[in-house]
């Protein structure tokens, strides 16, 4: 491994059937104000929000909510869950959902003491707080974000089309706990469930495809990318084994809580175009990053001849024998393609509404990264973009 780095992360979790327990340990060490934030209202239908509310009350916590947290939350939702927060002088902010639920919940966390516009303090300039935030906790419904033990919050403005990630760099932002049962994902539709998969598919692969040095995270990052792998097919055929759900979900954790990014540049374009697409299709996250992902990688290939052979190879057990280094690697490239079918997962970007005369659009929005084999220019991404349209 190449260069220096830090590693820290106080998220504590609960993993399990029987982990929603834990909030007995972990409500008394938080004040009475509680605000419990969820989504469309899914949690009162499975019946976990009557499950998570006894606690609560049980607990002896004043709740106020923020409900309708939506897939893509917005910059005007979070200043509705800022005045909230404010009016409720809150101790806690509870986020019983998915990856946007989580995000919301960080993203109101860091700018409910915060004297300045958030938007433009956090998504424009990517300042980091500089005054007192207010924990955060987790109840996990739906996995694929792995934002229940990291610092990142992704809030899209509609009026701008932008939608934009800031990972904060003080691990103080994470959760400082999150309470992950399985069982809690296994209503999900099947849509989402392989939609979450990609987009945990596609986090290893962001810290994957950077570097060329002997690196351990690698070695992690195939392991987690073949655990996937079968699970997903399990998954896939029986979305009730509770097994594959279970492996799923704590891959998704572990793909995106810091671990496997360290000693990496990391490349994250994937996520800067899917976000893009996001911001003017208000398509699911997953299902956008499953779009723009092969021709974005059979772009950026011969840049980076090396890993995509070793991904080949050691991901998708592709023999290598008698093969140039360039035929080992398209294999590879093809094999995750078959995989993507076989879960049923979105291909091109017409299939979630998007149309030419958007992609100048969405190139202008997307964030240029630096951590890759290649830096994109604009016209790059219309190419890439054009060749995810069909």
């Amino acid at each position: 491994m190449l260069g220096n780095f830090s590693y820290c992360n106080p998220t504590k979790l609960y993993f399990g059937d029987d982990s929603l327990n834990y909030l007995n340990t972990e409500l008394p060490k938080y004040g009475k104000n509680v605000v419990l934030i969820y989504g469309g209202g899914s949690i009162k239908k499975n019946g976990i929000y009557n499950e998570v509310m006894k606690l609560l009350d049980e607990n002896d916590k004043n709740v106020a909510e923020i409900s309708n947290v939506m897939p893509n939350p917005t910059v005007n939702k979070l200043y509705e869950g800022i005045e909230i927060a404010r009016n409720h002088h809150a101790d806690l902010l509870l986020a019983v959902g998915g990856g946007s639920v989580c995000d919301y919940a960080k993203a109101v966390s860091v700018s409910v003491n915060c004297m300045e516009d958030p938007w433009e303090k956090y998504y424009l300039r990517f300042e980091e707080p500089d005054c007192e935030t207010l924990p955060v906790g987790c109840v996990l419904t739906m996995v694929g974000t792995g934002s229940e033990m990291n610092a990142g919050a992704v809030i899209t403005n509609s009026e701008t089309k932008q939608k934009i990630g800031h990972v904060f760099a003080d691990e103080k932002i994470m959760p400082k706990f999150a309470i992950l049962n399985p069982k809690y994902t296994l209503t999900l539709p099947h849509y989402q469930m392989v939609a979450g998969i990609y987009d945990i598919f596609n986090h290893i692969c962001e810290q994957y495809f950077s570097g060329e040095d002997d690196n351990t995270s690698d070695y992690i990052s195939e392991a987690l990318m073949r655990s996937l792998l079968h699970s997903s097919r399990v998954a896939n055929n029986d979305p009730q084994n509770y097994e594959a759900r279970s492996n799923i979900m704590w891959t998704a954790t572990w793909a995106l809580n810091t671990l496997i990014s360290r000693g990496k540049s990391t490349d994250w374009m994937v996520h800067m175009i899917g976000q893009s697409v996001g911001a003017y299709t208000n398509a699911t996250h997953g299902m956008t990053l499953a779009a723009v992902s092969l021709p974005y990688y059979r772009h950026i290939l011969p840049y980076g001849l090396q890993k995509f052979k070793r991904f080949a190879v050691n991901v998708w057990d592709v023999n290598p024998i008698g093969k140039t280094e360039e035929q080992v690697a398209q294999e590879g490239l093809n094999a995750m393609e078959n995989w993507m079918r076989e879960l049923g997962l979105v291909m091109n970007l017409s299939q979630l509404g998007a149309t030419e005369d958007m992609l100048e659009g969405i190139a202008n929005g997307t964030i240029i990264m630096p951590g890759g084999y290649k830096v994109l220019e604009h016209d790059e991404i219309i190419k890439i973009l054009k060749e995810s349209l069909i």
